[in-house]
């Protein structure tokens, strides 16, 4: 097992050797301040709403022709601000890879078997109570070249769009009791130890649905001591 370096707090620092691509990705130089009016960078932003997602849109096994293969699950959970008050009417993206741990896209060229059924992303807005839903399949673990005999544990990925697109917030989830969690340099990057679990589902029998899927719980935190680790821009 490799050995993963303290870093300063729950933040991963932005070159964390273990994950190499941090060495190419992360900013070297100072920041350029925004002149001006700042907020009017977002005006030529997206803007998303109820009319831009459809019935289909959260249920990613029913987006073709036929389900997809692999284990149904249900996901779902409150996106809440520091104070614990729920994130109303936000968009939550999801994208990740199939049952056999492969991603639809053409840089994806893990010799696992795609899913003609299976598109993996999906998208849903936050209701009153500041709660989201989805329905997919438990994607599986997939190879990557960061070091010998490197794997990733199963997750799905999350974005989070804000009120502009230039609040947009990145993070992965990851299901209880995966045995790559110790050799995962992306995940032990958080080195805070109850930052790190704050990614991880929880099963909640009480969203399975019967003779259909199994049920996932996963809050996001957007700021404050209990916040959900993101990404930053030099992250994934």
């Amino acid at each position: 097992m490799a050995a993963f370096p303290p870093g300063p707090g729950p933040h991963p620092r932005r070159d964390y050797a273990p994950y190499r691509g941090t060495l190419l990705r992360h900013p070297t130089r100072t920041p350029v301040p925004v002149t001006g009016d700042p907020e009017a960078v977002e005006l030529s932003g997206p803007v998303f709403g109820a009319t831009d997602i459809t019935d289909l849109d959260n249920d990613l096994t029913r987006q073709h022709t036929a389900e997809p293969l692999g284990e149904r699950i249900t996901v779902s959970g409150r996106v809440l601000d520091r104070d614990g008050r729920p994130v109303r009417h936000q968009l939550v993206e999801i994208w990740q890879a199939n049952a056999s741990g492969r991603y639809a896209h053409q840089r994806d060229q893990h010799p696992a078997p795609l899913d003609p059924n299976f598109s993996g992303v999906g998208r849903t807005l936050t209701d009153a109570e500041g709660r989201y839903h989805f329905t997919t399949v438990k994607p599986g673990p997939y190879p990557w070249r960061n070091h010998l005999n490197a794997w990733r544990p199963a997750h799905i990925h999350f974005s989070l769009f804000g009120t502009a697109f230039a609040q947009r917030l990145v993070t992965q989830m990851y299901f209880p009791g995966d045995p790559l969690f110790p050799h995962d340099p992306i995940l032990r990057s958080v080195t805070d130890e109850a930052a790190r679990q704050r990614l991880v589902a929880t099963y909640r029998h009480a969203l399975s649905r019967p003779e259909h899927s199994l049920g996932y719980a996963w809050d996001i935190v957007l700021d404050g001591p209990a916040a959900t680790w993101t990404e930053g821009d030099e992250q994934l």
